[in-house]
């Protein structure tokens, strides 16, 4: 029997794409690197990524969400600027109830921007990225959308 030998993984995380009426993304001003990105946490054991996010937008902000669709898994590899660990990033379009938008310790800020607004330097990790294809698929949801 071959034993496990403490290859390096990466780890999984989940993030949110909640999107408003007029195409401004929900997005947490993090206290950790005083960077904006989406709403993320990484996958606890047990859980599938779906339930982390629903979990995440809860803790982060306080609202109550519902997954709508798995828009894309995106890599990002070991290195100095991110960690010793690879992640894949789940990316779901979510939308929350109607409620006021409660901040935790993790986050400093939150609110509905539009992704442009927010200066490159200013995003936490690759979540511009995340982000501009979450919009992009948001879009194409809502061009099938009869009438």
């Amino acid at each position: 029997m071959t034993r496990e030998t403490g290859y390096i993984t990466a780890k999984i995380g989940a993030d949110a794409a909640i999107f408003d009426a007029d195409e401004r993304v929900l997005l947490v001003h993090r206290s950790d690197d005083r960077k904006w990105g989406l709403v993320s946490g990484f996958v606890d054991p047990g859980e599938t990524p779906a339930d982390t996010i629903v979990r995440e937008i809860a803790e982060e902000v306080g609202l109550d969400a519902t997954v709508v669709e798995l828009v894309d898994a995106i890599g990002r590899p070991a290195n100095a600027q991110f960690g010793p660990h690879g992640l894949v990033a789940i990316v779901f379009l979510c939308t929350v109830a109607p409620g006021e938008i409660v901040i935790s310790h993790e986050s400093i800020d939150a609110r509905y921007r539009p992704i442009d607004e927010v200066p490159a330097d200013d995003w936490h990790a690759n979540h511009h990225e995340l982000a501009t294809i979450a919009l992009a698929r948001h879009r194409a949801r809502s061009a099938e959308r009869p009438g």
